[in-house]
């Protein structure tokens, strides 16, 4: 009766007609930047944080978890007509969608993304209806000492599933944790690595270094490298399946959602490793393997499952715990933070209108997003056909007016120039920059349990092994550091994520 009381609650909220507004807002743009390659979820949240701070604070977590999941059904459409995947959990459906695409079987393969994305979308939402209030309750019992191991398991998990080496993942978590703690000391403060700048006393700006490390840097990235897109299918016909085709995809679908919703609450890219994962299943568990590869619509049905399950389950982990599983979550804590609101088991408690909300809104969205994105077929076939030239400079425009509105601080406009520069440099020295973002998030936090750990213990360390739930994460973190060094692990590894690259 409780659960059912609670989505009465965020029934009320998620259909306000502000917030239907604002969700249909954030799943057209996660659509938009979803098929137009380059841009992706990431750099387009981390522009649009500076425009939020004047929403209310269901209103904006609401459009930014719109843009979150629209970019996994809008990724298809590119990997499906030009073989140019728009978002990185896309490219495994680049590999038989293209293949449908060039047989004339464009409209079943969008057709199929589409149904097995709501589908997905619609069961790990109730999973996460579900799963979140006893997994908060839980957490309302975790110390300072359970926090620290949390988060020490947050981050090592995050290398372990990063893709490229393990060494500089690891270097780029440090670098964020340094990042973050730029500013005053939380208990004495004492300025650290400020160089004399009074705007560093209060730390980095959050949204000057998201802007700069993934807006910026991707769009030197894509200058650099900026590719001729000729789309595949002009016209798009078709766009419904056949009953044989509903029978394919059945199984595929239902194997993806479930294995997406258990992966989707790993730390680092587990939408993407949970859409490689559905694709290297299907093949082994199809009666005829040979047609993957060749336009084996099964191989689109499972991994486009797959990820959108994922992207929903992801969430779990950010609302109750406060701990983010990848770049877009940490990002929406920062949503949180602006707007003064402290992600973590209280939120659940505290402001049960905005946790209710954004569960049922994504029920919400998911539903838009198979009204949309088959109908506007024509429109997004017609954008991939701008060049990209056009597109940067109303970026970054809009994206420092943006940052410089939050607080009016120029300091803020040269750091997303500088962090621009520095993730572009890490992008061609080969490191991912997404751990560094969850070490510049989860830095503060963790020296802020750290320290009050060794306070209640007066310095003894022995307290994150002595109790029984703080021992078993840092066991846990252990096991996983161990498993990703092992030559084996680390070559299998490297083939899920290759096609990635």
């Amino acid at each position: 009766m409780e659960l059912l009381a609670n989505l009465g609650l965020g029934i009320e909220t998620a259909l306000s007609p502000v917030n239907v507004l604002y969700c249909f807002v954030g799943v057209l743009l996660g659509t938009l930047v979803g098929v137009l390659p380059g841009i992706g979820p990431t750099a387009t949240i981390a522009m649009l944080l500076p425009i939020t701070f004047s929403f209310a604070p269901v209103t904006a977590l609401i459009m930014l978890a719109g843009i979150y999941y629209g970019a996994q059904y809008g990724g298809s459409t590119t990997a499906i007509l030009i073989n140019l995947p728009g978002e990185s959990s896309s490219a495994v459906t680049a590999i038989d969608g293209y293949q449908m695409a060039r047989k004339g079987q464009a409209g079943p393969a969008l057709a199929t993304a589409a149904l097995g994305s709501f589908f997905a979308g619609t069961v790990a939402t109730f999973i996460l209806a579900l799963a979140a209030p006893p997994l908060a309750r839980a957490a309302l019992n975790f110390g300072a000492p359970e926090y620290f191991s949390l988060i020490v398991l947050g981050l090592i998990a995050s290398i372990a599933l990063a893709h490229g080496s393990i060494l500089k993942a690891l270097a780029m978590i440090v670098l964020g944790l340094l990042l973050g703690m730029v500013g005053q000391d939380i208990y004495t403060g004492t300025p650290r690595f400020t160089f004399g700048f009074f705007e560093l006393y209060s730390g980095l700006n959050f949204v000057s270094v998201a802007v700069g490390i993934f807006g910026v840097a991707e769009i030197l990235r894509n200058l650099e490298d900026e590719q001729t897109r000729e789309v595949m299918v002009k016209r798009v016909s078709n766009l419904w399946l056949t009953r044989q085709q509903f029978r394919r995809i059945a199984a595929p679908v239902v194997r993806g959602t479930a294995l997406g919703s258990v992966l989707g609450v790993l730390p680092g890219g587990g939408h993407v490793l949970s859409s490689f994962a559905s694709y290297s299943m299907e093949k082994k568990l199809s009666r005829n393997p040979q047609e993957f590869g060749k336009g084996a619509i099964e191989g689109v049905a499972g991994p486009e499952s797959a990820n959108n399950a994922a992207a929903q389950t992801s969430f779990i982990p950010m609302l109750t715990l406060g701990i983010p599983a990848h770049p877009v979550m940490a990002l929406m804590i920062g949503a949180f933070i602006i707007q003064g609101i402290t992600p973590g088991p209280n939120v659940i408690k505290d402001e049960p209108a905005l946790f209710w909300g954004i569960i049922v809104s994504m029920w919400v969205g998911n539903l838009m997003l198979v009204l949309l994105n088959l109908p506007l077929i024509g429109l997004w076939v017609k954008l991939l056909t701008v060049p990209y030239r056009v597109l940067f400079p109303a970026i970054i425009v809009f994206a420092s007016l943006g940052c410089y509105a939050i607080a009016g601080n120029n300091f803020d406009v040269y750091a997303i120039a500088v962090f621009g520069v520095i993730g572009y440099a890490l992008v061609k020295l080969g490191c991912e920059p997404a751990p560094l973002l969850l070490g510049f998030v989860l830095g503060p936090l963790l020296e802020e349990h750290l320290r009050r750990a060794m306070i209640i213990s007066r310095g003894d360390p022995m307290i994150f092994v002595e109790r029984p739930i703080s021992a078993t994460l840092l066991g846990l973190a252990v096991v996983a550091i161990v498993i990703s060094v092992l030559p084996s692990v680390r070559k299998k590894r490297d083939e899920v994520f290759v096609e990635e690259d």
